[in-house]
């Protein structure tokens, strides 16, 4: 009983840890305009298909990883400068549609351009699996989880501790305010769109291994990186990444105990509850004005 338990929480706690960082993604974006970045899941997606295609043209490891986080940055930083500056101070409602769109655009390139098949990634340090207490731990969920963590030691620094992280903080409290004293807010969305994709794509890449990839992966990904984000407290950070792992725990559970049947349909039923009892998620993200 305990193993399976265990079982069942490692699995858990593996994805969450994926959709934790899909939910930052969402976050840094909602800080720094108020607009809900539905491209995120692709993003992951980009990730993960990059990361085989540059696996499979024999670079080594450390590239692929560098090459997967940094084309899907430049991707989300042409999202920004094309699809997103052209129409500053649009509806919110307006610049939603255009992230919709431009995930339309970003899958549909992915599926003409490496097909629709699914492919897999090799685990980075072998499959030979863990033993705890009767339950069976992938090396590669280690990775998962330890990247993650030094992903948020590394964002609470940024943004404590330098310049350019305060500067995005001061831009998500009052765009206004911070732009009279002197803060490029346009550059601050820049940087927001880029970091964000870049975590969705290390996101991506990071659970390939463990689950595999296709050009339509992102829809789903996004989706519960998006709850996960509503969970915690949309705009918190903390939030974020504890609504990650709440999902991934809650949906395992139920895929485990219930049925893998309700596995998808868990996050959607959390978020119904959370919005119900608890409108501005577990952290009570910001309730600003957009300006």
């Amino acid at each position: 009983m305990l193993a399976e338990f265990l079982q069942f929480l490692f699995s858990g706690i593996t994805v969450g840890a994926t959709y934790a960082l899909a939910a930052l993604g969402f976050t840094l974006i909602y800080n720094a305009s108020h607009v809900i970045n539905f491209a995120q899941g692709e993003f992951i997606m980009l990730g993960g298909m990059l990361a085989v295609l540059f696996a499979q043209m024999g670079l080594p490891l450390p590239a692929v990883l560098l090459l997967a986080v940094l084309v899907p940055a430049v991707v989300g930083v042409l999202v920004e400068k094309l699809a997103i500056e052209p129409v500053k101070g649009a509806e919110t409602v307006t610049l939603i549609i255009i992230t919709i769109g431009a995930s339309l655009v970003i899958r549909g390139l992915i599926q003409v351009w490496l097909g629709k098949n699914t492919f897999s990634l090799p685990a980075f340090s072998g499959d030979e699996p863990i033993h705890v207490l009767g339950a069976t731990l992938l090396p590669q969920s280690l990775w998962v989880l330890g990247i993650t963590a030094l992903v948020v030691v590394a964002l609470w620094y940024f943004f404590n501790r330098t310049l350019q992280g305060k500067a995005m903080l001061a831009t998500s409290v009052n765009r206004l305010a911070a732009e009279l004293v002197g803060i490029n807010t346009s550059w601050v969305l820049f940087m927001s769109f880029a970091m964000s994709a870049a975590l969705g794509a290390l996101g991506g890449i990071l659970i390939t291994p463990i689950t595999m990839t296709s050009y339509d992966v992102g829809i789903m990904l996004g989706l519960k990186g998006f709850v996960a984000a509503v969970v915690g407290g949309l705009g918190n950070g903390l939030g974020a990444v504890v609504g990650g792992l709440l999902v991934g725990i809650l949906e395992a559970m139920g895929a485990g105990y219930i049925s893998s049947a309700y596995k998808d349909a868990i996050p959607f039923v959390l978020i119904l509850l959370i919005l119900f009892f608890m409108p501005r998620g577990l952290f009570g993200g910001k309730s600003t004005d957009r300006v």
